[in-house]
């Protein structure tokens, strides 16, 4: 495993994050036992940087992780960097929501599924345009000052929104989307994150699972699972993406790795990124994908990968008002 600094928060931390989002009920069914084996297996091969969020299954992540986690959050806390979100309320009457008194609620609630003291990164999930920079941003001060949270961060911002919390307090770090094909962030957003030293962790660097060369056309979801009502993973756009899939694959054999690791190298490649953040639901699939930590690619092998996917279908994805 390899470290970073991450951004401007100073905390230093595995460049790949297990993330929690497949544990909240909104990818189909799991093992709860085996979700809380993965994140030990992750801890055992270096990962000290854990991701969740309120959002997933109102809690129900932050719990699973907390079980995983026991052993540091009771007896060696400065040993894991827990980063949790808040402000959205799927299937709510306000899917966004980063006012005042629901942030602060939703702090609360997370120290309590968490079981600890203080939570290490807080992120405001999604931009709220409802509420003023200066109320959010404000009251996650407050909350720093109180030592409830260390450091403030946020999610799926644009520049635009990154500078208006700013104007406040620092956004420490940015977590985005970003994987082969989903790209936006690279024009404004990852240059402005640079010029302001702001950590940025990107989440489904596998394209939600699209990227980890196990699927084929026929692929098909739970009804629970958010895909199922995905367009990126149904028709045209699938089959195409595929096909780029499989090129990807070749290329990736060629030199040894898998196509998961492969991608997960290419993000953690791009200039600003300072971690990839990975799920597992078992402990037989982090191993992989940790070890594409260890892996570097040339500029030439970056620009083969570029080749590969200038076709790509680019993905909309999921957000608190639904699925695209």
């Amino acid at each position: 495993m390899r470290y970073t600094t991450l951004g401007r928060t100073g905390l230093e931390v595995s460049r790949i994050a297990f993330g929690t989002w497949q544990l909240g009920g909104e990818w189909g069914t799991f093992d709860a036992d085996d979700a809380v084996a993965a994140i030990r297996r992750a801890r055992e091969l270096g990962v000290t940087f854990f991701d969740t969020a309120q959002g997933y299954g109102f809690g129900a992540s932050e719990e699973l992780l907390a079980r995983g986690l026991r052993p540091e959050l009771t007896g060696d806390r400065d040993s894991v960097v827990i980063a949790t979100k808040g402000g959205i309320d799927p299937g709510g009457p306000r899917p966004r929501n980063a006012s005042r008194e629901y942030l602060r609620a939703g702090v609360e609630s997370s120290l309590r599924a968490l079981g600890v003291e203080y939570i290490d990164l807080y992120q405001v999930h999604w931009p709220d345009d409802a509420t003023p920079a200066e109320e959010t941003a404000g009251e996650l001060q407050e909350m720093v000052d109180e030592g409830k949270i260390r450091h403030v961060g946020v999610s799926n911002y644009d520049v635009t929104q990154l500078a208006a919390f700013d104007a406040v307090r620092p956004a420490e770090t940015l977590q985005p989307p970003y994987h082969l094909f989903q790209r936006g962030i690279e024009a404004e957003v990852l240059p402005y994150c640079q010029a302001h030293d702001i950590g940025v962790l990107v989440y489904s660097p596998l394209a939600s699972g699209l990227l980890t060369g196990t699927w084929t056309a026929e692929v098909s979801f739970d009804d629970t699972d958010w895909r199922s009502k995905a367009t990126a993973f149904h028709g045209d756009a699938l089959r195409g993406n595929l096909a780029i899939v499989d090129e990807l694959k070749r290329f990736a054999a060629d030199k040894g790795v898998s196509v998961a690791q492969l991608s997960i190298a290419w993000t953690l490649a791009r200039p600003g990124v300072d971690v990839a953040i990975v799920g597992a639901r078992r402990p037989r699939n982090i191993a992989d994908s940790l070890a594409a930590a260890e892996l570097t690619l040339s500029a030439d092998e970056l620009a083969r990968i570029d080749e590969i996917t200038a076709g790509a279908v680019q993905f909309i994805g999921a957000s608190p008002e639904g699925v695209a």
